[in-house]
């Protein structure tokens, strides 16, 4: 730690208690990002109007803690002037409480779209939104894990374990033009549910870009940038049904 040879031992406590507090703080907006993401698939699957607003509500908090992160860091900035790992860690932390905030925007809109989805005909199957929910929640928790423990090998594979993400999201992508060109009624629908696809999709990029945080932040080099992807939706051709 920084200070540990020149600065009185009750100052250095307090600095480690300082970096604890900052951790603590990320790791619970992580936590209320992740249950975010939760509930707004939930929300989605049992067209449940009622959690679905609850989500809406609730980005409000993980919003006050970003605000809250970023003026401990400045004040930790200010104080401690810190070096090497410490300053990793503190910048990384303003970076990560800015992405685990777009991750709760996803949440929230994915969770506004699912109360007008609520009221509309249900078409086709929401298995790839649970499956894909599901995996950026694990990767999410994964990536906030490896922040807390400094865990650098945890992190680079989290950064690995988005390519899963991309190929369901592909898949849906597909299923829901698909519908679309079945029966122009579905059109409402099927944009909507695109549209939540998308945000999770975005959620999996976020919570890679946070592993390569908290990688830079422990080993103090970056990851290569061509990480594992799947998105292929820019490019996919979807065939008019037969018949």
């Amino acid at each position: 730690m920084v200070g540990e040879t020149t600065t009185p031992a009750h100052t250095v406590r307090s600095y480690d208690q300082d970096l604890q507090r900052l951790r603590d703080m990320v790791a619970r907006m992580g936590g209320l990002a992740e249950r975010q993401v939760a509930d707004a698939t939930a929300a989605l699957v049992r067209r449940d109007t009622e959690l679905a607003e609850e989500v809406v509500r609730r980005d409000a908090q993980i919003d006050q803690l970003e605000r809250d992160i970023e003026a401990f860091c400045v004040r930790l900035l200010a104080l401690r002037q810190p070096m090497a790992q410490d300053l990793r860690l503190i910048v990384g932390a303003m970076r990560i409480s800015h992405a685990l905030e777009r991750i709760g925007d996803y949440a929230r809109n994915a969770a506004k779209r699912a109360i007008v989805l609520a009221g509309l005909p249900p078409i086709g199957s929401l298995n790839g939104f649970e499956r894909m929910a599901r995996l950026v929640q694990e990767n999410l928790k994964g990536a906030m894990d490896a922040l807390v423990h400094d865990d650098a090998a945890r992190a680079d594979e989290v950064w690995a374990a988005d390519e899963p993400v991309d190929e369901i999201y592909n898949g849906i992508f597909r299923e829901m033009l698909t519908h679309m060109m079945e029966d122009p009624r579905n059109i409402t629908a099927a944009t909507h549910l695109l549209f939540i696809a998308k945000n999770l999709e975005r959620i999996g990029d976020h919570t890679t870009n946070i592993a390569e945080m908290v990688h830079y932040a422990v080993r103090g080099d970056t990851l290569p940038e061509d990480r594992p992807k799947a998105d292929t939706s820019v490019s996919a051709v979807v065939r008019p049904p037969e018949g």
